[in-house]
């Protein structure tokens, strides 16, 4: 049972015993306080849930909750290594009771977990309570039978916790174990209380009063109890052990270490070992909560953190990169406790594999930099600051990374020199911002950007989180505040909201507090990385620093996923079917449909768009995983992810993969692998459906393809069926037999349609029994047909060739008096007249009867028309005058 595992389950197992629900671990990016870098204690996801905000099906919890320490205020990670309890990331074991129970039972459940559970001697057992908790003493007297010597009244803030300023607080009882005469220190309390041989390992919080102002408390109605047992520490207690890094856990990752390197766990190398393990566990972690290394923010701590491990595996010998391969380590030991450490180890491999080669070349050349410019420089002496600012600034070299690398010498870094170079260099960049044309109207953003820095994205993993407004803006200028039924940007700290950008729309949502509501209309990203948020304020009022809960609307979101997603296996597909030239040309993903442009010279026929959406289909009832790494930008290029038209890509890149390609020669081959910052299913299967939809041309060798996905194409085809199904019911056949009805209809029109344009002529020529003897008259001594005549237009010539022939010599005017007002008119000349008459010159006469202009044709035959096509008869007449001479 003294395993870090089976401890784990022994401490979750007992409270679930005694009517406590065992609430999954929150992930390390807190969602519910924006005020947190990371979550840093067991209480953080109940911190809503204290203050009466939040409501959940239980009243008893317990956890075991992943924290970690390592910025802001709550920042171990100097110590990490050099200590015996020292850790960026930790495990907080902890129960909790919302109003149910209090101080009586949580001193029974403690007690009776240790001293029979976890089997700890009474003898060795002490604990602390604030000085004036009467009531907690009482309660170890009865319940452990401790005498008043091993119930330590402590009178300072350590054993009185609060929340904040305002809010709940309470007293506080520490459980402590003496680990013998050995070691040097005293009990708590006592002048040498910092030593190890006391050490504290459960503290209970009494949450029973609320502070309303400074030094003002009420009672709380419903007293609540908040517990935390750190894993590591109760492990090496049970394990006999005086360090953390002696424990099982521990000692399996330091094993990996050893063997990877070959450098023995011993001297001085003992930290070095020390500092990767924990590294290793933190850095992890935090990839596979959806934090990646940055130079800003959580993103900017994690680089810390693993450049910090990297950095002591160098000094270990290690040759190559070293810390990713120590991840099946990690899995196997945690990985059953905590899943999402094998879901996300392929983007944890790749994060640490890829950080570490970058950092062995910055970390080469910046050391050979540094070595020459401070080579002059003694203990005591300062690096100058402009020469620090070039080492980060074109050559990627962080300053605690400098600071680092001559602490041993003595030498430090002029820091306002620094600062005062990176002001320069700020100076500048505004000045050129400034004088850029149209987009000097946008200099607030540039101001807000260099004043905030990059927004923290959460929305990969989260469609809700809290934020704190960083700033206001309205009518290009920013405001302190946004009243009701005004519309403006906000930036926050943090955001799930997805702002614009690779073809994705923004997400819309709303923000909340007590008494506000903004609903939010558009995310925008600014300068590459500030997300601004569109917003109307329907309730109360918006003010910079104000905490906000932060609901992305999760229905649209949904189907921009879907829609997303089938983007990437469109244009896999796409490729598939018409060949390795199509390139993605620019897309459009919206929550209702997508588009998708590609390099293409010609249209896609309707045999091929089959296949295009089968393939995408077959991948969907597939079902398959789709994953995310991170890679360098060239390495993931070379490694055939297709990059997206016109994005403009850092040197590290989201891989996004769905799918395997059942026809690839290679095992687990992707079917799509893509650079993209969008965001997206969990599995191919959650598209649903892919349905195309439209296919057309948008510029010279582009075209375009619009599709639905999900419930959208489900309800197309439902409506493409009801239309079959109505028809079939019209023709009176079977839906099936549509096709094949309308095809003897089509022809059976067209028969009809050739027999009455027969009739027509016939009748237009005077009857099946007529020669047309009556339509002929001899002018200036020539013969003359003419005849007006009401048919379609496309049976004037053939008449008037008729004409001719019974003519034999002469002039034939046949005129369309039209069904829609329109007249026409066509003259034949037969070949023997056409010295003496021109047809052409004829039917501009007719033309003009009929209120028109102009004509054309051929000597022996020419056609005309006319608005007027009641003045047929004069036309024929005009025709006859001139004939007539």
């Amino acid at each position: 049972m003294s395993g870090v595992n089976d401890i784990r389950s022994t401490f979750l197992d007992y409270f679930k015993r005694n009517g406590h629900e065992v609430a999954p671990s929150s992930p390390l990016v807190p969602r519910n306080d924006p005020t947190l870098m990371f979550t840093n204690a067991g209480m953080v996801q109940f911190k809503n849930v204290f203050t009466g905000l939040e409501k959940r099906p239980y009243s008893r919890a317990a956890t075991a909750q992943k924290c970690v320490r390592a910025g802001g205020k709550h920042n171990d990670l100097d110590n990490v290594g050099y200590t015996a309890r020292h850790h960026t990331f930790f495990e907080m074991l902890g129960n909790f009771s919302f109003g149910d129970y209090f101080k009586p039972l949580a001193i029974e459940l403690a007690w009776n977990l240790i001293t029979k559970e976890f089997g700890l001697s009474k003898d060795k057992l002490l604990v602390t309570v604030y000085h004036t908790d009467d009531e907690a003493a009482d309660l170890w007297k009865k319940i452990a039978g401790f005498p008043d010597h091993k119930i330590i009244r402590i009178p300072t803030s350590d054993n009185f916790w609060q929340m904040g300023d305002t809010g709940p607080c309470g007293p506080c009882s520490e459980i402590f174990i003496d680990q013998g005469e050995a070691l040097q220190g005293g009990p708590p309390g006592s002048p040498d209380e910092d030593g190890d041989r006391f050490l504290e390992f459960w503290n209970l919080v009494f949450m029973q009063f609320e502070q309303t102002a400074p030094g003002e408390r009420v009672p709380l109605p419903k007293p609540s109890i908040d517990t935390g047992m750190g894993l590591e520490r109760i492990a090496a207690i049970l394990q006999g052990v005086h360090s953390n890094y002696d424990t099982d856990l521990f000692r399996a990752l330091i094993d990996a270490v050893v063997h990877a390197t070959g450098a023995p766990y011993d001297g001085e190398r003992r930290a070095s070992h020390r500092v990767i393990a924990d590294h290793l566990r933190c850095a992890s972690f935090l990839i596979a909560d959806g934090v990646l290394p940055s130079n800003e923010g959580r993103g900017y701590v994690l680089r810390r953190i693993m450049r910090r491990g990297m950095r002591h595996a160098q000094l270990l010998g290690a040759k190559d990169p070293l810390m990713w391969r120590l991840v099946p380590a990690l899995t196997r030991e945690m990985g059953q406790a905590y899943p999402e450490l094998n879901r996300a180890e392929a983007l944890i491999s790749e994060t640490l594999k890829l950080e570490e080669s970058r950092f062995r070349t910055t970390l080469t050349r910046g050391l050979a930099i540094l070595d020459e410019e401070s080579r002059g420089l003694q203990s005591g002496q300062n690096l100058a600051g402009d020469t620090a600012f070039t080492l980060y600034d074109t050559y990627g070299f962080p300053l605690d990374l400098t600071q680092d690398a001559l602490r041993a010498r003595g030498v430090g870094v002029d820091v306002g020199g620094f600062e005062k170079a990176m002001e320069a260099q700020r100076a500048k960049a505004r000045a050129a911002w400034t004088g850029s044309g149209e987009a000097a109207t946008e200099t607030v953003w540039f101001n807000l950007r260099e004043k905030l820095g990059a927004t923290e994205f959460l929305g990969y993993d989260t469609e809700e989180a809290e934020g704190v407004i960083a700033a206001l803006v309205a009518n290009g200028a920013e405001v302190d505040a946004l009243r009701e039924g005004e519309s403006g940007f906000v930036m926050l700290n943090q955001t799930p909201f997805y702002a614009e950008s690779g073809g994705q729309v923004g997400d819309h949502g709303v923000m909340t507090a007590d008494g506000v509501v903004a609903r939010v209309t558009d995310t925008q990203k600014k300068l590459g990385d500030l997300f601004a948020h569109v917003v109307t304020v329907e309730k109360g009022e918006l003010k910079k620093g104000q905490a906000l809960i932060l609901s992305v609307d999760h229905a649209r979101r949904a189907t921009i996923r879907q829609n997303h997603s089938a983007t990437h296996l469109l244009h896999e597909a796409l490729r598939q079917t018409l060949g390795d030239h199509i390139a993605q040309k620019g897309s459009r993903v919206a929550p209702d449909s997508l588009r998708f442009d590609f390099s293409h010279p010609k249209p896609v026929e309707a045999d091929e768009l089959a296949r295009v959406e089968d393939i995408a289909n077959r991948i969907v009832l597939r079902n398959e995983p789709v994953t995310t790494r991170i890679m360098g930008v060239e390495e993931a290029k070379e490694s055939g992810a297709r990059a997206l038209f016109g994005e403009k890509y850092g040197d590290e890149v989201r891989v996004v993969s769905m799918g395997t390609d059942g026809e690839s020669a290679l095992p687990n081959h992707a079917f799509s692998v893509e650079l993209c910052g969008g965001t997206h299913v969990n599995a191919t299967g959650d598209i649903g459906l892919v349905v195309v939809v439209g296919e057309g041309a948008v510029a010279s060798g582009v075209r375009r393809i619009e599709a639905l996905t999900g419930d959208a194409a489900r309800h197309h085809l439902a409506n493409e069926s009801k239309r079959l199904r109505e028809a079939a019911s019209i023709l009176k056949v079977a839906p099936g037999e549509v096709s094949e009805r309308l095809t003897a209809l089509m022809e059976e029109r067209r028969k009809l349609e050739r027999e009455l344009s027969d009739a027509r002529r016939q009748l237009a020529m005077g009857g099946g029994g007529s020669d047309g003897a009556s339509d002929i008259i001899e002018v200036g001594g020539v013969k003359y047909f003419r005849r007006a005549v009401s048919i379609d237009m496309k049976d004037l010539k053939s008449l008037a060739d008729e004409a001719k022939a019974k003519v034999g010599s002469g002039v034939v005017a046949i005129a369309n008096t039209g069904v829609d007002g329109k007249g026409a008119i066509v003259v034949g000349v037969t070949d023997d007249l056409t010295s003496k008459f021109n047809a052409v010159d004829l039917v501009r006469i007719g033309a003009e009867a009929l209120g028109g202009k102009g004509g054309g044709g051929r000597p022996n035959m020419a056609q005309a028309g006319g608005p007027d096509g009641a003045r047929a008869a004069d036309a024929l007449k005009r025709i006859e005058e001139r004939l007539a001479g």
